[in-house]
């Protein structure tokens, strides 16, 4: 079986003036290449830094950084809105982990109530057909 890697995302800077701008990151630390979510080639993986380089010239890439620094604002919005989420999700998924412990306490419970000890001492499943 063989390790699956994928290949980094980029994510712009900000620049001084708190917009969005293209820095292309050292490529000596990417082993996998590097993926735009500017949306060109979603399927394309750039592997140099040259390469990568021309990519962010193209007009598709350029009006992807634009639409980011249009939606500023949003996003930080989006953000907050995604913080208070995650946090009520957690919540939530301990208070069902919780539930699914204390039902696994009750079903390991219930089945060493329903295990008999013979003579021989094993242990074997009560007799639910016969009733006394």
């Amino acid at each position: 079986m063989e390790l699956v890697v994928e290949s980094d995302i980029y994510t712009p800077s900000i620049g001084e003036t708190g917009e969005y701008i293209d820095k292309i990151p050292p490529f000596t630390n990417i082993k996998n290449g590097l993926r735009c979510p500017c949306g060109a080639r979603k399927d394309k993986c750039y592997e140099s830094h040259s390469i990568f380089a021309s990519h962010i010239k193209t007009k598709s890439h350029q009006k992807w950084l634009s639409a980011l620094n249009a939606n500023r604002a949003n996003y930080y919005t989006e953000n907050e809105n995604n913080i208070e989420i995650i946090q009520q999700q957690k919540i939530f998924i301990a208070k069902l982990e919780k539930e699914i412990s204390v039902k696994n306490m009750t079903i390991h419970y219930l089945t060493q109530q329903l295990m008999t000890q013979d003579k021989s001492g094993e242990t074997k499943p009560d007799n639910l057909i016969d009733f006394d």
